[in-house]
């Protein structure tokens, strides 16, 4: 996939781009810094919003939750660095919201003013916007390979419940090889994958008892591994 300009899109299951950029938290280099790390990577249109001030207080309220996961958060726009720092001391100092207050962001966030990791990334879409980055989430894994893929329009904030439960679902189905269903949440039942031969389905659906049991033969489900 590519945007108006050629830059060729990550996809899913591809390698995400490779980058060394200045941030708030001083330089980095992805993806050698974040070796064995899962990534939020994620772009905001512009510093001093007011979507993007709701979201990145609710982004640094979960960062402990986040890093529980192995997940490192990590923000972009291309705004500088020293926009980002006066934007993020104004959210500590006088920004109050649902509950939250004297908020730090710890994450590092990039400055991207030559818009090369944006384009890199297929954060700008000129259709939304030639100079702020659309609100895209790339959640990328321990190897550095993309996993899944979030655009939203400027107008909307992420729900970053829902980001958090995506990676846990992904987590899991690394982990045990299962699948999750529709509004799956930690605890619930989990898919087992479909059999891969008329023999093996019957034999599934035979052997349904107390490790799984089966609505059809190509849809069974188990407990949740470790019940989490």
């Amino acid at each position: 996939m590519c945007n108006e300009e050629g830059t060729r899109l990550p996809l899913i299951g591809e390698k995400a781009p490779a980058f060394e950029a200045e941030t708030t938290q001083g330089p980095i280099s992805f993806p050698g810094d974040y070796e064995g790390k899962w990534v939020i990577f994620f772009s905001h249109p512009a510093d001093f919003t007011p979507v993007c001030t709701t979201e990145f207080m609710t982004f640094a309220s979960m960062a402990d939750e986040f890093k529980e996961l192995n997940c490192e958060l990590l923000g972009l726009s291309i705004d500088s660095t020293f926009s980002h720092i006066a934007w993020l001391r104004t959210i500590k100092e006088k920004i109050e919201y649902k509950g939250m207050k004297n908020v730090e962001v710890n994450f590092p966030v990039i400055s991207d003013l030559t818009m090369e990791v944006s384009k890199a990334f297929g954060m700008l879409q000129p259709s939304a916007s030639t100079t702020q980055a659309v609100r895209a989430v790339f959640i990328i894994d321990p190897e550095a390979t993309v996993r899944a893929v979030l655009y939203y329009p400027l107008s909307a904030g992420r729900n970053m419940d829902e980001i958090k439960r995506l990676l846990i679902a992904m987590q899991h189905a690394d982990e045990h090889g299962i699948a999750t269903p529709a509004n799956w949440e930690i605890g619930d039942d989990v898919i087992v994958p479909p059999p891969g031969s008329c023999g093996a389905a019957q034999e599934r659906v035979e052997g349904a008892g107390d490790d799984y049991y089966c609505l059809d033969w190509f849809l069974c489900f188990k407990k949740c591994p470790h019940g989490q």
